[in-house]
């Protein structure tokens, strides 16, 4: 393509981008720029295009390469030359061992550039069309699905401000044009070079093998994470109407009659939408494998699904999702009188006031040793004067307190009698008569225990 060409394409596609802009951003852009080719490009493209005051450069110093001072001086120079304000940043992008070094400073980077950003400001940064081809081959051997696949979107968000790729439509090529007819220069990182890195891999790899048999095979390949983006459009919307109509009692919950009703990639979909929507962390294909078998069981079984970050679990009539409970081991009895200083449990908090002909009767109290244990099996409780002991057991269902919570809920003896479950019921021979003091039990689970 003629070196001018190149230039006006190159220009018409970032105005058609900055269009797209909500309004507020128009006049506030801020360019993620690492001294490279393809940010110089764009940087320069801007200081062209734009109203002038209505850019400014944003450089992350990453402390990782031993030339890293040396870029961040030339991109100060260069900002200087051109009169765009440049401000940079020094973060720690070593990952942990164990994690991926690009993953890890790729995360680094960008909270950097979110945290850095200003009201009513736009963050752009420099990827193109092979950088989105390069993104589709990686996700697809890693097995991803169709929001994986539709790789990066031209417009999206960052830390509650619009990220905007102004440049995800152009080739390669164009940009290398530009740079050559406007003669401009930039840095070279030395590790772009290294294959060791998967990305650098698809790029110096991969990618040549296809276009070599496929000239524009880095465009077809970035139009299909397009179709793909389209599909995930599609996937979402449906999520959110089979969402609607599985709702349960709270956000956390899901109807099982609805949830089995659907086809299984329907339910999966469905599934992932809802775990996403959570915040949660989503399942692998053979995690909603076990879901289904989860809820195939029994009508009336509890069961429970895991995997880091979640807890799925079946209870009556709803699927319910969580955060995983914490580790919890029961010790042995708690010397603790109501009327004392409220009593901190692991799963909660256990206090009492006073009641005058109800609750606990005072009467009881005197001159007994008093408790709280946990569930050993086979506790019994009379709850009316009249009545039969009753396993606590079966108590505990009937009053829908969760499986998984049943073993933390406190137990309030009197020497060895059970005098109280928790805030639930008082053992018929402890209760306060008509006119009589009494201990009105409170039970308030903790933020990690109480049911969602």
């Amino acid at each position: 393509m003629p070196a001018q060409d190149a230039s006006v394409s190159l220009c018409s596609l970032v105005r058609e981008a900055l269009a797209s802009l909500p309004p507020p951003c128009h006049s506030a852009l801020a360019v993620a720029y690492s001294g490279g080719r393809d940010s110089t490009v764009l940087l320069h493209v801007l200081r062209e295009i734009a109203a002038p005051g209505t850019i400014r450069a944003i450089h992350v110093h990453h402390n990782l390469h031993p030339l890293a001072e040396r870029w961040a001086d030339l991109c100060a120079r260069q900002c200087a030359e051109w009169n765009i304000p440049l401000e940079l940043l020094r973060i720690d992008a070593r990952p942990p061992r164990g994690e991926s070094p690009e993953a890890w400073a790729r995360r680094a980077r960008y909270e950097a550039l979110g945290a850095a950003l200003r009201q009513g400001e736009a963050l752009l940064t420099a990827h193109h069309q092979q950088d989105q081809a390069e993104t589709l081959l990686l996700q697809l051997v890693r097995g991803a699905g169709p929001a994986g696949l539709s790789a990066m979107p031209r417009l999206t968000g960052l830390g509650g401000r619009p990220h905007l790729r102004p440049l995800i439509d152009a080739p390669a090529s164009l940009i290398a044009d530009y740079a050559g007819e406007r003669r401009l220069t930039w840095v070279e990182d030395p590790s772009n070079a290294e294959t060791r890195y998967d990305r650098n891999f698809v790029r110096r790899r991969v990618l040549p093998v296809l276009e070599e048999r496929w000239p524009r095979a880095a465009a077809t390949v970035a139009r299909a994470a397009t179709w793909q983006a389209e599909a995930a459009d599609l996937l979402h919307t449906l999520a959110g109407v089979d969402l609607a109509a599985a709702a349960g009692a709270t956000p956390h919950r899901l109807r099982l009659e609805a949830l089995t009703a659907l086809p299984a990639s329907r339910r999966h979909n469905l599934l992932r939408g809802w775990l996403k929507g959570l915040a949660l962390p989503l399942p692998s294909a053979a995690q909603l494998r076990e879901v289904d078998r989860m809820l195939a069981a029994r009508r009336d079984g509890a069961g429970c699904t895991r995997w880091r970050g979640v807890e799925l679990r079946r209870f009556h009539d709803e699927l319910i999702a969580m955060s995983p409970l914490p580790r919890f081991t029961p010790g042995g009895p708690i010397p603790w009188r109501p009327g004392e200083q409220g009593l901190w449990l692991p799963a909660g908090t256990l206090t009492a006031s006073r009641r005058r002909g109800g609750g606990l009767a005072q009467s009881a109290l005197a001159g007994r040793r008093t408790s709280v244990r946990y569930r050993a099996g086979g506790e019994r409780l009379r709850l009316r004067a009249a009545g039969p002991a009753r396993p606590l057991k079966l108590l505990l269902q009937e009053w829908r307190v969760p499986p998984w919570l049943r073993d933390r809920l406190p137990l309030l003896y009197l020497e060895d009698a059970l005098a109280a479950v928790a805030d639930r019921a008082i053992a018929a021979e402890f209760q306060a008569g008509p006119g009589a003091e009494g201990w009105e039990l409170e039970w308030a689970w903790n933020a990690a225990h109480a049911p969602p």
